[in-house]
Formats: C-alpha cells, structure tokens, sequence
C-alpha cells in the first residue's frame, strides 16, 4: 500500500487551483501522513506560542485527485485505520474558543499518550483518535482549511473515526480530496479551539459514487447514519441537518413529511460538532435500527 507523506505536499485551503500531489484510481486504499493543527511547531510548554507562525495552521495532506470523479457525484471515503504519535498539545488563548474572551494570554500544555490514555496532570482521557479537517474542493473560491463547509473542511466531528464511512458532494473533476487534523481525543464543540491536537496516519479507501446526489457531508457507521451541517449559526446549522435528514427519509420512503417529522423528534438526535470555528458544525444522528424498520438505506 501507498504512503502519501506530509512531505509530498500539504494544503492551507481547499481549493480547485490546488495541484494534486497523486492521482488514484476509484476504490484506492492508501495512507496518509499528517502533522498536527500547528504543523508540528509546538514540541514544548516552552513554545512561545504567541510566536508560531500562524500562516502554518490547520494543514491537510494532499490534495488526491481521484480518477472518474465529476462534480454533481459522491466521493465515498472509508477510514480503514488511524494511528496517532506519543504526544499531543493543547492550547488557549485570547479570542480563541469560548472563554477566549476571559483568557489573557496564550498557553500550550503537551499531552503525553500512554497506554491508551491522554495523560492530563494526574487525569487519565480516554482517547478518540479522530480526524479535524477532511473534505473536498469547493466549486467557487478556496476555503481555508480552518473553515468548514458543504464541502467537508474543519467539521470538527468526533465521529470522524476509525470504521466511519463519509459521503461528501463532489464539486471539481478529480474531487481533490485531503484531510488532517488530527485529534487523541475532542469532546463535543471543541470549546477551546483544540482538542488534544496529535500528528497521526490515515488509512482510507476513496470511490466515486456516481448513483448518489448530496448537497451537505453525510457519515455513517455500524449503528447511525448522519448528516453534517455548517452554518453561520450553530441554530441554522442544526435546523439545516435536521430538514436535510428529514428530506431525504421523505423522498426515500414516500412517507408523509408530518410522519417522518414526528420519527425524528422521536429517535434521531441533534448533535453539536463544534462552536468554535468561522462556520458552526452540527450533525443530525438517524439510528440504523430505525431505517431497518423503515425499509430503507440512506446512501
């Protein structure tokens, strides 16, 4: 199997202008390296962080472009494995993340992993290897990879694990796909701005979907079935996913909109991915055991 390094070529923003830095056939399994959010930059409490250079942020490896992929299908993308190094950092700061407003200087603390915990001081977190950035090429402007979108990015989205499968909307020929960021573990919102940020290796197989049509992410895994929103507003954010979710059962099923509304009131769940970033994530969480009852597959 193929590794693609950090060295091969990294991206600040997806975009259609960048140059892939591989060509891969539909149904391709290969790794790839990453650094961390900071590209690698803070090895020590020591590190001024204030002093990093803050152009280096949020680097994902890649582009891959992927053969007989066209805007207006699907790129399906598996998560076969992540493995993550021995040592991750998390920061606060002023302006940064939810009590950024009530932080007065920048702090990094490194967070050595043990034995399958994070250690935090004397605390022991379970870990959630998990990836932060993942996505496409949007059609129009590049997006930095600090920003999610219709086109994946910065979701933030803890179910961004091993053994998930994501669906995102192809929008350029190739999709251009990337992804980096990765988290020991994140808890929902990611309220300081960092998760427990940690260089790491994804194993992923990428296809192109030709029979699917999407307009938002969606991800799914053994047991659930989500659709993933960004919006100016973690209110819109939640209100799109869940009208998108609801649309979707709609048309697959031909149920009434008032029935399947009632069924998601029921037994699906909006979650929050993170309130931290340019764009709020939310995600619209549809149990599998429901839609076995319903007769139905999403994707």
């Amino acid at each position: 199997m193929e590794t693609i390094s950090c060295q091969s070529g990294i991206i600040y923003e997806f975009s259609k202008s960048n140059k892939p830095v591989k060509t891969v056939a539909s149904g391709t399994t290969i790794e790839m390296e990453t650094y961390d959010c900071f590209q690698n930059q803070i090895q020590s409490a020591d590190t001024v962080v204030a002093e990093i250079d803050w152009n280096r942020i949020n680097p994902a490896t890649g582009p891959i472009f992927v053969e007989g992929a066209k805007p207006g299908d699907v790129l399906k993308v598996k998560i076969e494995k992540l493995e993550i190094q021995d040592q991750g950092v998390m920061v606060v700061g002023p302006n940064l993340g939810v009590m950024g407003h009530r932080i007065e200087q920048m702090e990094a603390k490194i967070i050595p992993i043990r034995d399958g915990k994070a250690l935090f001081n004397e605390i022991e977190i379970p870990l959630n290897p998990m990836i932060g950035v993942i996505g496409v090429a949007p059609s129009g402007e590049g997006v930095n990879c600090g920003t999610p979108g219709a086109h994946g990015g910065n979701m933030d989205n803890k179910m961004v694990t091993e053994g998930a499968t994501l669906y995102f909307p192809i929008f350029v020929e190739g999709a251009l796909f990337g992804l980096g960021d990765f988290h020991a573990a994140m808890g929902d919102g990611e309220v300081s701005v960092s998760g427990i940020e940690i260089p790491g290796k994804a194993t992923v197989t990428l296809e192109v979907l030709k029979d699917v049509k999407l307009r938002h992410p969606m991800l799914e895994t053994e047991e659930v079935v989500t659709q993933i929103v960004s919006a100016e507003t973690l209110d819109e954010a939640c209100k799109i996913a869940t009208e998108e979710m609801i649309d979707l059962i709609v048309n697959k099923t031909g149920r009434p909109l008032s029935e399947v509304t009632m069924l998601m009131s029921a037994a699906g769940q909006v979650e929050v991915c993170q309130i931290v970033d340019p764009l709020m994530t939310a995600r619209m969480v549809v149990p599998k055991w429901l839609l076995k009852q319903l007769g139905v597959e999403l994707i």
